[in-house]
């Protein structure tokens, strides 16, 4: 989207209002779903000075435009129902809205773990075999950004869940509604404002982020110069290599001369090895040796996850290829009829269509692996040219303070909603990121409370998942510190702000990626919180032990519990694992750990005087196993900052 198309009504042109013909927000469109038992704002333009009426199941609303075009009333409380019609009239105009349902409105939002669609999920192709349900309904807003506040989205309509809708739904947002359906037996609505890879700031106005007008335009406009010289040196970059068809497989050849090609790391983006903002059609290539035994029995080959789609062919012979599948691991086998003993060449073409690009994954992921032998890797520096591209940075828009708030946020408030639910950290989990999101946090969630005129809406969100993202190791192998465990940390902060829930998923993540495919369970907790805090279900086991306090005894560290009930246990029996013990100067060394009632004593014959304990602080904290009620996990924690 270029920068010339960004807008508000606010300065809107006075001779084109005049002239404005009757518009609402697009959230308001066939297939809404409104919130039951409260006020429901309604709001949009028309002409200055037109009367606008509004009509819903027989109740009437009224307002005037002001001088700019803009009106807003509220619609009295209503109890759930439908399928009802909503008018609104506007001077001679009528806008019809049909098949508007009254029941619960969440908003869902943050990076791609919340965007992940249902189809792409841990027992994905049941849940949406499943998903005949016409009223639990879906709203997707497109990827948009502004630099300035949006008074209407972009795009996006309301989807019931269907067998042919639900495998695009936000696969969290999904699980969650379905369980709110199940209990409270009226419709639910999500709205999924979401975009992956992006940071906290992006979703946060300027207001939240403490920036003056004058400040945030200082920080635009330096990174616009920043973009502009970035753009020109992928473009010099690419311009050493002449274009190619990007259908041509001119590069697939088992010989060929491709010395002038560069060199990329696999497995990795391309864009954070010199090609940023790039898309389009790029070649890799190379080679792996065989022994005569080995060809002679034929290979598989693990290539990580292509983003988006590839062609693979060995020795100028395809062996495989996905499209459109760049979360899908990519395992080819190779018959003996292509493979040759000594060296063989391998060679993809990628066809990225936007965000990331190139051959991904994890190391583990890429391999060869002779039929009956081990796995050998292939990761490592591959030749690399484009064959055709076109590089434009609007891809990194998701990480430039307010831009998804303005244009993914902003337009929605103030949407009447039951609360908002919340997964998003892993971008801001760097050692200087990770400590600055509790603050950023705690004011993102009063700032959207104060934008939907809700101050005390529930807001729930699931806490970073266990992952090998790179901890800071001693000598010994011990924990230095973890960039994920302080987001968690950040996180767990924004819990001491009312009406807030915080689903720990220690237990279902997935060490060597990022995305973990359940997302039943981070949306089935959710909806526990939501049932407790939202919904007044005083019963239900809604969240895992949360530390309070620590007190020394007998050379170790007892540590109480909130939440505990009772029923601390080792999640599958067997010793506590997970907690480490330190004395004054730091030096951490694991705990033994066991449970008296509500507390857990630790001690370690390394640290004779413990002053500090801390559970689960590594990014990948998948062995820590304190459960309470239901199996639920406690957080992650540490008793003091060294």
């Amino acid at each position: 989207m270029a920068l010339a198309t960004v807008f508000t009504w606010l300065a809107f042109p006075l001779s084109a209002l005049a002239a404005a013909g009757l518009e609402l927000p697009r959230v308001f469109s066939d297939g809404a779903v409104l919130q039951r038992d409260r006020p429901v704002p309604v709001w949009g333009r028309a002409a200055p000075g037109t009367e606008i009426e509004v009509e819903f199941d027989g109740r009437q609303a009224r307002a005037r435009t002001g001088d700019d075009g803009r009106w807003s009333l509220q619609l009295p409380a209503h109890a759930a129902g439908g399928p009802y019609e909503l008018v609104v009239r506007a001077g001679g105009e009528q806008k019809r809205i049909g098949d508007v349902l009254v029941g619960e409105v969440w908003l869902a939002s943050g990076q791609s773990n919340m965007e992940w669609p249902l189809a792409q999920t841990l027992h994905g192709a049941e849940d949406v075999a499943a998903a005949g349900d016409a009223q639990l309904r879906h709203f997707k807003i497109p990827k948009s950004w502004a630099e300035a506040p949006r008074s209407q989205l972009e795009g996006g309509q309301w989807q019931a869940a269907a067998p042919d809708t639900a495998g695009e739904f936000s696969a969290i947002g999904y699980h969650f509604a379905r369980q709110l359906r199940q209990t409270l037996q009226v419709p639910v609505g999500i709205i999924d404002s979401t975009w992956g890879g992006s940071s906290i700031e992006a979703w946060m106005s300027a207001s939240m982020l403490g920036l003056d007008a004058a400040a945030l335009e200082a920080k635009m406009s330096a990174r616009r110069a920043e973009d502009a010289k970035v753009e020109a040196k992928v473009r010099q970059r690419v311009a050493a290599w002449p274009a190619v068809d990007p259908a041509s497989d001119a590069f697939a050849a088992a010989v060929l001369d491709d010395s002038a090609w560069a060199t990329a790391k696999v497995p990795s983006h391309w864009e954070p090895q010199g090609y940023a903002g790039m898309d389009g059609t790029a070649w890799y290539r190379t080679t792996f040796e065989l022994s005569a035994r080995e060809a002679a029995a034929g290979v598989t080959l693990g290539l990580g996850q292509i983003d988006d789609s590839d062609t693979t062919w060995v020795n100028g012979q395809r062996v495989g290829g996905v499209s459109n599948g760049w979360n899908v691991p990519r395992v080819y086998t190779v018959p003996a009829g292509v493979l040759r003993a000594g060296l063989n060449t391998l060679a993809v073409r990628v066809q990225d269509d936007g965000g990331g690009g190139g051959i991904t994954g994890s190391l583990d992921q890429l391999y060869l692996q002779p039929q009956g032998g081990p796995r050998r890797p292939l990761a490592g520096a591959w030749r690399f040219r484009t064959a055709q591209v076109q590089v434009s940075l609007q891809d990194d828009k998701n990480q430039i303070d307010t831009l998804l708030y303005n244009a993914m946020i902003h337009p929605l408030q103030p949407y009447a909603l039951a609360g908002a639910i919340w997964y998003q950290g892993e971008a801001n989990a760097t050692d200087t990121g990770a400590y600055a999101y509790r603050g950023q946090f705690k004011d993102m969630i009063e700032g959207w409370r104060a934008g939907f005129q809700a101050p005390t809406l529930p807001f729930l969100w699931v806490q970073l998942a266990p992952f090998r993202a790179g901890d800071r190791l001693a000598a010994d192998g011990s924990v230095l510190d973890s960039s994920w465990a302080t987001l968690r940390e950040s996180q767990s902060a924004a819990l001491a702000l009312p009406a807030t829930g915080q689903a720990v998923i220690t237990d279902v993540g997935d060490t060597l990626d990022i995305h973990p495919r359940d997302k039943r369970t981070p949306g089935d907790r959710l909806a526990r919180i939501a049932r407790h805090l939202a919904y007044g279900d005083a019963a239900i086991a809604w969240t895992g032990p949360v530390f309070r306090a620590a007190e020394a005894k007998d050379e170790g560290l007892v540590l109480h519990f909130d939440h505990a009930d009772g029923a601390l246990a080792a999640r599958g029996g067997g010793a506590l694992q997970g907690f480490e013990l330190a004395g004054r100067d730091g030096r951490f060394h694991p705990a033994q750990a066991r449970i008296e009632g509500d507390s857990v004593v630790l001690r370690s014959d390394a640290v004779k005087r413990p002053a500090i304990a801390r559970y689960g602080w590594s990014d990948d904290p998948h062995a820590a196993n304190l459960v309470g009620r239901d199996g639920l996990p406690a957080s992650p924690f540490r008793t003091a900052e060294r």
